[in-house]
């Protein structure tokens, strides 16, 4: 399965029930790997809400039993969030900027403009689809890690 690229380290990963009341979590997984500090939360937060909340309206993964996995990578100029679904009848798809009529995609229009990249993979095994966020230049120094090698607090307990 595509995902996280070679020579990138998992920092930290939920996974959830593939239901509405489980994009909360994932809203507040991501803001404790990252931490309140760190430049690049308050986006990376909100993107995660949007994707897993497609995730389970759109993708198998709303059937009983199945699963929505939140993966959280440091990369050399930010963040990477991954959400990966039990994939579906369709793809993500942009919703036009002018368009006020369609009822899906405003979400992603979200995700591809507070962004640097975006994307999804596709394939037998589910379907991820991506985000990164870069911080600003200076703005945080070198991502802060705990003694798990998680982004977020030194003092945070492993597991």
């Amino acid at each position: 399965m595509a995902g996280v690229t070679a020579g990138t380290a998992i920092r930290a990963s939920l996974t959830v029930q593939g239901q509405p009341g489980q994009v909360r979590a994932a809203r507040a997984f991501v803001g404790q790997a990252l931490g309140t500090l760190h430049p690049c939360a308050a986006v990376a937060v909100l993107l995660v809400s949007e994707l897993v909340t497609n995730s389970v309206l759109h993708s198998d993964s709303r059937r009983p039993g199945n699963t929505v996995t939140v993966t959280v990578t440091g990369i050399a100029d930010g963040i990477r969030v991954e959400v990966l679904d039990a994939g579906g009848t369709s793809v993500p798809s942009l919703a036009r900027a002018d368009d006020e009529v369609t009822d899906h995609g405003h979400g992603l229009r979200l995700v591809s403009d507070l962004s640097a990249r975006w994307g999804y993979n596709s394939d037998d095994a589910g379907l991820v689809t991506w985000f990164e966020v870069r911080a600003e230049p200076g703005a945080y120094g070198q991502l802060r890690v705990n003694a798990c090698g998680w982004p977020g607090a030194a003092g945070r307990a492993c597991g």
